[in-house]
């Protein structure tokens, strides 16, 4: 690969890898497991979770969504919300506990994601979120083609 396109790739790559470090620091710093803090976002997004859901969305193992939401259920925090389930998949939202927990951290994380977003500008967000998109498609394509 030519070193005018192995630097910024390995800078991008430098950066996504911080990207995440930052929410694994922010998780580390409130008590949390970063996988934990995973399950919150998704039910802060779309207010309910399943173990399929954030697997495919983290690309995490469903063994390691099943342990956290497991977990997470033996805390008091997540119920099994019959209203989102489809067929096998369960579907999970937070108790009252699971509220009065999840609440202030995700506010706190919301607030400073959005302090990010002040600095950076709305616009630099969606075409970052596009290109890493883009780039993404366009990596799954060549890894596909080389492995067939």
């Amino acid at each position: 690969m030519p070193a005018q396109t192995r630097e910024p790739l390995v800078e991008a790559n430098l950066a996504i890898i911080k990207f995440r470090g930052a929410y694994a620091r922010w998780s580390a710093l409130h008590h949390m497991n970063y996988h934990e803090m995973l399950v919150l976002y998704t039910i802060r997004e779309s207010g309910f979770c399943t173990q399929k859901q954030v697997s495919d969305s983290f690309l995490l193992p469903r063994q390691t969504v099943h342990n956290v939401i497991s977990g997470m259920r033996q805390r008091g925090l997540l119920q099994i919300s019959p209203a989102h389930c489809t067929g096998r998949e369960k579907a999970f939202v937070l108790t009252e506990a699971g509220q009065r927990y999840a609440g202030p951290l995700m506010d706190n994380l919301a607030a400073i994601e959005q302090a990010a977003i002040d600095r950076l500008g709305p616009e630099k967000l969606r075409a970052m979120a596009g290109m890493l998109s883009e780039f993404n498609q366009a990596l799954d394509r060549a890894m596909e083609e080389t492995s067939a």
